[in-house]
């Protein structure tokens, strides 16, 4: 299976979904949804998380699953972490930068409330 890219491969911009299929009755949803942020990160951090869970969130069971010692289970975690409140930091603060063109009068109300829908409200 392919693998799900998240970033514009032209301009390194945010990729939205846009269509949803089922694949059970052939039901399509066209819109522009936002992907959640667990999905941003990395295919290895992803693993991680996937593995974290099936593990009862033990970060003692993960060293042990890993072969590797708690600290550097620990360390990982916390770097797993890091990243996943830059992503949510990111889409705050985009959000924020729109409020405030519309409050300088930069964008139109019509203009903030599409924006605002990229990024998630």
């Amino acid at each position: 299976m392919a693998k799900l890219v998240v970033t514009c491969p032209s301009c390194d911009g945010e990729l939205r979904v846009t269509r949803l299929a089922c694949q059970a009755c052939g039901t399509n949803l066209d819109g522009s949804f936002e992907l959640p942020a667990l999905l941003k990160l990395p295919a290895d951090d992803l693993t991680f998380i996937s593995e974290f869970v099936r593990a009862s969130g033990s970060l003692k069971a993960m060293a042990a699953l890993e072969g590797r010692s708690y600290p550097t289970v620990r360390n990982r975690l916390d770097q797993i972490i890091r990243r996943l409140e830059e992503v949510e930091r990111g889409v705050a603060q985009r959000r924020h930068e729109i409020l405030d063109a519309l409050e300088k009068g930069r964008l139109s109300s019509k203009e903030a409330e599409e924006q605002l829908r990229k990024v998630g409200l």
